[in-house]
């Protein structure tokens, strides 16, 4: 299996522009630059689309765990955060961030926690990351 995503760029790097388009058209020529990944200009980024990756990854990864456990959820909702730092190396996301609330019935903590640690490891975007990843996973009662 193979997905696909585009972008293109026009100019230099502080004044120029671009867009990112996925194969499926969710995005098509939606704006980004300098300001909407360094400052707070109107547009996505790189590390912004990065982080709703993950967060759609986790969540499934999370569900498909919970499902071999026997659970099924109601509802979990992720949210994923990445840092963006400058190092010796240059700009570098250095640490993901998941922030994870689950409404499951009849799971206890110890099959919460087991599923979370399973799909924050197992998540095919986990496993993209050369990076630390770190974790909050609340399960409601």
């Amino acid at each position: 299996m193979k997905r696909s995503g585009s972008a293109v760029w026009q100019g230099d790097l502080k004044t120029g522009k671009g867009t990112v388009s996925t194969e499926s058209g969710v995005l098509s020529q939606t704006q980004y630059s300098f300001s909407t990944r360094f400052e707070n200009g109107k547009g996505t980024n790189p590390e912004e689309l990065v982080a709703a990756a993950h967060a759609g990854c986790f969540s499934m990864a999370l569900s498909a765990q919970l499902g071999e456990a026997g659970l099924t959820p109601e509802k979990l909702e992720t949210t994923a955060t990445v840092t963006f730092d400058k190092t010796e190396a240059g700009w570098t996301v250095t640490n993901v961030h998941l922030n994870v609330n689950g409404k499951v019935p009849k799971a206890d903590d110890a099959a919460w926690n087991k599923a979370t640690q399973a799909a924050k490891t197992g998540c095919p975007i986990s496993r993209l990351f050369n990076t630390t990843i770190t974790m909050d996973a609340k399960l409601e009662r």
